[in-house]
């Protein structure tokens, strides 16, 4: 890169790391570092969300993917995204909102009990923490590819990043977390356009990509064009398109309701209008965004039709900032990466450390202690969360691609959990039920990976664990082994639902108690009197659900 190149970089990267420092003078109370005093507003709640979500993982690897896999993965950034979002902010995290919690993991002690309690926050911990390891590997992809970087170097670099990170996300928590991510989301998004447009005039723009993929076809004889439409592409199993398009969705169903570092941030909304409209306001960014990735990586099919055969595809990303970007737009792509890597360590590593902190120290180990104690632990396990990342780097690189590292790991725990979140809230199975569902979805789950990942020779029949079909058969059976819970214990008085039991909720004064006293009382919205029908998130939502299913059943099916 040029002397302009690295002055971008450090301009646009420093001055944000060091607003998030400025930013954490104001942090004091558990409140402010955990939901930032539930003060936070739509619009820098939607940036951070979009900051979040937009991780430089997804940059790296889904141009990769794409090449491979054609557009069904947008499915998660645009259907699944929308209605994930809409799912949490809606009918989930309201429930927790209301309820007065820190944590998503908190809010499943009173419904189910205090075991499911850690069991979510240890399975969102092993989650969130396999993405630092993807996001770490894909920094490291992109030092060597753009910078040519040594090893030696990468690797300090990275470790420095993740310093600077830790430190304004342990002093600051949530409020310099959410800021610093609103401007970076900027950074991202100019960063983004930049090496899109780029892209798009080498590859002749899209009437010109149409007709090169119409007149080539892959080594296997399919047409490339394919690769343009959900609802033709095959894969080498020949997947039915719309088990492709359901597992996506699950994931992305989940995303927004088993993984703290989004629910912590619609929990510190300044009122359930704004959370709503924060994930509206996210995702609204998130689509363009992702699209236009994921076509980079179909791009490659007619830009560089041989680069399967000298590189891995997740050196796609780099490659196109190498050849297409001129001195100055290569330093605002690698700025916007570097945002996007900063802004989603510092989510997860607050977030991750708040569900240590809250639903397993504070729970087990250490229960009777100051505030002043319990935010020292918090900001330490921070650090603790960040340094964990390294440790899936030897996982992530048997696979070919990060999203399938990724994706693999997803049906164990993760959702198992997010059904019994759903089923929580949704209706009336006994508290029995949520440690019941657990075991046998994540049982159900680990013997499903055994029969991907570790064993030459299938166990079971591909319907039950085969990696497209382990998503829905997944939440069936978890959500039957709570229904059988259901039969053998009885179903809930429907008051009994609705009003959160606190039987195994510690009843003394301790540190989780009073902690919560010091939230604000709950506000509707931040109008004085009535919503305006045309700020009712309702009609938004339906809208940008429309949006979402169009695209994925008619702009690209």
């Amino acid at each position: 890169m040029s002397w302009l190149d690295w002055m971008i970089v450090f301009l646009l990267n420093g001055s944000v790391i060091a607003f998030g420092f400025y930013l954490a003078r104001s942090t004091h109370s558990s409140s402010d570092w955990f939901l930032g005093g539930r003060s936070l507003p739509w619009w820098g709640l939607g940036l951070s969300i979009f900051a979040t979500s937009v991780d430089n993982a997804d940059a790296v690897s889904l141009t990769g993917y794409a090449y491979n896999h054609g557009m069904h993965i947008i499915t998660a950034f645009t259907l699944a995204s929308v209605c994930g979002a809409v799912l949490a902010s809606f009918v989930v995290v309201p429930v927790l909102y209301k309820g007065g919690f820190y944590t998503n993991a908190e809010y499943l002690e009173t419904r189910f009990g205090k075991s499911i309690r850690t069991i979510s926050a240890l399975i969102q911990i092993q989650y969130r923490t396999s993405m630092l390891g993807l996001m770490i590997w894909s920094i490291y992809l992109m030092l060597q590819g753009i910078l040519d970087f040594s090893p030696l170097q990468c690797w300090s670099l990275i470790v420095l990043l993740v310093i600077f990170t830790a430190a304004y996300t342990t002093w600051g928590g949530l409020t310099s977390v959410v800021w610093t991510d609103a401007l970076q989301s900027l950074i991202m998004i100019a960063g983004g356009i930049t090496i899109f447009f780029a892209v798009w005039s080498a590859s002749g723009g899209w009437a010109a990509t149409v007709q090169k993929l119409s007149e080539s076809t892959d080594p296997k004889g399919q047409p490339l064009i394919n690769w343009l439409h959900i609802g033709q592409f095959q894969d080498s199993q020949s997947t039915s398109p719309y088990l492709i398009v359901m597992g996506w969705s699950i994931i992305g169903l989940g995303y927004y309701t088993v993984n703290h570092t989004q629910t912590m941030r619609l929990m510190g909304a300044r009122s359930l209008w704004d959370m709503k409209m924060a994930t509206l306001f996210g995702c609204l960014l998130i689509m363009p965004i992702m699209i236009g990735t994921t076509l980079m990586g179909v791009m490659g099919r007619v830009l560089v039709p041989e680069f399967t055969s000298h590189s891995a595809p997740d050196q796609l990303f780099p490659y196109y900032a190498n050849q297409f970007l001129a001195p100055g737009f290569k330093g605002l792509v690698v700025a916007g990466i570097l945002s996007a890597a900063i802004s989603t360590f510092d989510s997860i590593g607050s977030a991750l450390s708040a569900l240590f902190t809250r639903d397993i120290y504070a729970c087990w180990i250490c229960n009777n202690q100051t505030e002043k104690h319990y935010l020292k632990v918090t900001r330490w396990a921070t650090v603790g969360i960040l340094l964990i990342g390294f440790l899936y780097i030897p996982f992530i690189v048997r696979y070919d691609n990060m999203i399938q590292a990724f994706r693999t790991l997803i049906p164990i725990f993760v959702t198992p959990l997010f059904t019994i979140y759903l089923l929580g809230v949704l209706s009336r199975v006994p508290r029995q039920s949520g440690l019941v569902g657990l075991i046998a979805g994540s049982s159900f789950g680990i013997l499903g990976f055994i029969d991907r990942e570790l064993v030459d020779h299938q166990l079971f029949s591909p319907l039950l664990t085969e990696k497209w079909y382990a998503f829905p058969a997944s939440m069936l059976v978890t959500a039957l082994a709570m229904f059988l819970a259901a039969i053998k214990w009885g179903w809930l008085e429907k008051e009994s639902a609705l009003v959160l039991k606190q039987d195994d909720v510690i009843k003394e004064q301790t540190w989780l108690t009073e902690s919560r006293e010091e939230l604000l009382d709950i506000q509707i919205s931040p109008f004085k009197k009535s919503t305006p029908q045309y700020l009712n998130p309702n009609w938004y939502a339906l809208v940008l659900i429309a949006i979402s299913f169009w695209i994925i059943f008619g702009l690209f099916w």
